[in-house]
Formats: C-alpha cells, sequence, structure tokens
C-alpha cells in the first residue's frame, strides 16, 4: 500500500469512540460518574429494584407491574431445573476446572437439547430468559459438585438472588445478604456497548442463536481484562494484608509500572458510580461479617493510589469493591466473574434483541501492511 494511501486512514485500535448502534438501553457519562439503565439512574435502581425488575427493565424495555414481575419469577424458577444431561454434564468436569470455564461450555451445550436457528423474536426472547435462570444454577451446581455435595434445587419462596446464595451454601441466606447480592447482580447486568456485548453483538449480527450468541459473551468476560479484575483485586488486598503495609505496596507496584487491579477504566474519568455504591455496602458489610480489616485495607490502598493516580484521571472502578462484597458474601474468588456474567446476561440479551431490530452484518475492515506477488517456492527449495 502506498504511504499517500495509507496516511489518510485512522485505525481506531480497541475501536475507542466507535459507534456501532443506536441503543436505548445503557447511558454511560463517564465525566460526570453517571450511569443510567433505560433512564433509570443505577442508585435509583439498587436502592429500590430487584434484581428481577432491572433484568425485566433491560430485555423488555419497561419496568414490570406487579403482575408481569410475578410472570417473570415464574418462569425464571421453571427454567431453574437442570436436565439430567446437563447434569452428567456438570459431573463430568474436572474439579480443577475454573467456573467460567465451565459456564461457558454448559450454556453452549444447552443448545444441544433447544437448538436450530430461529429469527423469531418471541423464541430469542424465551431462550434468554432460560439462559438467564439456569446460569447461576449452574454455577452453583458445579460449586457443590467440586466440594463433593449434592446440588441443590431452588426454593420457590426464594428470589434470583437469595436462591443463588442458597444453592451455594446449603443454608437459606438472611434477608440483609439476599438484598446484598441483588445490589451487586444489579450493579453488573449492564454496561453499554463493551467488549464481551459488543462480542456478542458481533455473533448476533450473523443470525446466529441466543446460545452461541450468549456463550460467545462469557467467551469474552473470561479475559483479565474485562471479567476477571475483581478477582485479581481481592487477591491483591488479602495479599497485602494489613493497611500498614499499603504505601509499599503502592509506591512498589507504580515504581515498576504495574497497574493496581480495580483501577482504571476507559470510559470514567472520574469515579464508577457503581464502586461508590459498593464501597458503602463493603464498608457495612466488613463490620456485619467481621471482616473489617480487609475492608480497612482495600481503603488504604485506594487512598495511597488516589494520591498518586488522581491527576492522570485514574480512578477506582466496579471491581475494587465488587470482589471484597462477593467475598465477604462467603462465596470463592473464582465464582466472582461467573457470578458477573450470570448477571450480565440481561445486558447481553437486551442489546441483541435490540439490534436484530434492525439487523446488519458486522464486517470491519484492516489495513493490510504485508507484501504482495511473492512467488511460490517448492517445499525442497525452503530453508
Amino acid at each position: 500500500m502506498s504511504s499517500e494511501v495509507k496516511e489518510s486512514i485512522t485505525i481506531h485500535k480497541g475501536l475507542d469512540s466507535i459507534r456501532v448502534n443506536e441503543s436505548s438501553i445503557c447511558l454511560i457519562d463517564g465525566e460526570r460518574s453517571r450511569l443510567y439503565y433505560r433512564g433509570y439512574s443505577i442508585a435509583d435502581l439498587t436502592d429500590n429494584a430487584s434484581y428481577e425488575e432491572v433484568a425485566y427493565l433491560l430485555i423488555i424495555g419497561q419496568l414490570p407491574t406487579q403482575l408481569q414481575l410475578d410472570e417473570l419469577k415464574n418462569t425464571l424458577f421453571s427454567e431453574y431445573t437442570l436436565s439430567p444431561i446437563t447434569m452428567t454434564l456438570l459431573k463430568s468436569y474436572p474439579s480443577t476446572s475454573h467456573p467460567m470455564d465451565v459456564l461457558r461450555t454448559t450454556i453452549s451445550s444447552l443448545a444441544l437439547e433447544d437448538g436450530g436457528l430461529t429469527q423469531d423474536k418471541s423464541v430469542n426472547l424465551q431462550r434468554a430468559i432460560r439462559i438467564l435462570a439456569k446460569a447461576p444454577v449452574i454455577i452453583a451446581a458445579f460449586e457443590r459438585i467440586r466440594q463433593g455435595k449434592e446440588p441443590l434445587t431452588p426454593k420457590k419462596e426464594l428470589g434470583h438472588a437469595a436462591n443463588f446464595l442458597y444453592m451455594i451454601h446449603g443454608e437459606i441466606p438472611s434477608n440483609y445478604d439476599s438484598r446484598i447480592m441483588d445490589i451487586a447482580l444489579s450493579l453488573h447486568a449492564e454496561h453499554e456497548m463493551n467488549a464481551s456485548t459488543f462480542s456478542g453483538i458481533v455473533t448476533a449480527s450473523t443470525l446466529s442463536d441466543m446460545y452461541s450468541i450468549i456463550t460467545a459473551g462469557i467467551a469474552t468476560l473470561r479475559g483479565s481484562l474485562h471479567g476477571g479484575a475483581n478477582e485479581e483485586a481481592l487477591k491483591m488486598i488479602m495479599e497485602i494484608g494489613t493497611p500498614e503495609n499499603a504505601v509499599t505496596f503502592v509506591e512498589e507496584r507504580l515504581k515498576q509500572k504495574k497497574r493496581i487491579m480495580g483501577f482504571g477504566h476507559r470510559i470514567y474519568k472520574t469515579y464508577d458510580p457503581r464502586y461508590t455504591i459498593l464501597k458503602a455496602i463493603a464498608e457495612k458489610l466488613g463490620g456485619v461479617k467481621g471482616k473489617a480489616s480487609l475492608y480497612d485495607t482495600a481503603v488504604r490502598v485506594e487512598r495511597e493510589a488516589l494520591g498518586r493516580l488522581s491527576d492522570s484521571k485514574i480512578f477506582p472502578n466496579v471491581d475494587f469493591y465488587s470482589g471484597l462484597v462477593f467475598h465477604m458474601l462467603g462465596l470463592r474468588t473464582d465464582l466472582f466473574t461467573p457470578i458477573f456474567a450470570s448477571s450480565r446476561i440481561a445486558g447481553w440479551a437486551a442489546h441483541v434483541l435490540e439490534y436484530l431490530e434492525d439487523n446488519r452484518l458486522i464486517r470491519p475492515k484492516a489495513v493490510y501492511t504485508g507484501k504482495v506477488d511473492l512467488q511460490y517456492t517448492p517445499i525442497e527449495q525452503r530453508t
């Protein structure tokens, strides 16, 4: 390619600031620390709504009436049951498998029992709700299986978040723990055109099926730059151990030009509003669960890092305290990202259903920088 032509082309690495769709689902105001789902602020929703209401809002487009909410809860409960095929599959995985690999593989396998390509909107919606219901059951079932325990059947009287905690721990959670889990799921349910959402949109644009679409989203979230940061943030805080160790840790980390996990975001130029909500929860939960020292260590790391990074507009994001909250709820570290994925299914499905209303196959281009007109060399002449 001639230098004149090449110079006229702008390459947007990471697709920064490239708009691929018009959407009424999510607004992120990164300059003013604001996040909206369908016009409702995240603070308003987490103060008042259950995760089921948030999922309905995202997927259907409006807050449900009591009748509509009851119908959704009944549908979710009817879909919680895992087939003998799925249960056999879960029991066949190595106990050392990462739960994200388990979730990705098992969600994909659901298509074997309900496969076939279709662009019927009602079928796509039905499949989205089915996957939304089964994802936390899959996570909880594998968690118990790898501990040598039998998976538990969800309870009709419990909500989505409470059932997940029950299926993990084997005892009905307190209303307080259930509400914290509800809020955490809602905070992770949607975040505009991020990597995993775009991955799902790309897959959907080919007119693939909902199982493939959600599997693509899970596979993308598996990467440590997207979904795994909450695990790494908690590991970091636990390794630091005490608030007194935070100063040295932050200084050494920045001196070595290494990331402080849970800091920085491509969109937010100030505080992530989800972080603000989770920090307040972590403080109270730390006192309730007798883990205040972990919270104090996190706060000290945050303070020391902000003192050195705020001029660069690098602030804590949702991951900095989300892992801490999940840990205080008694959840193992490698479950954090699968929980994130199970909640984000609502957002993925919402964007996919919206995009398919006016679908166009996504087909970007690359700038070729290689050679041309090379001559084929017989294999015996190659060195």
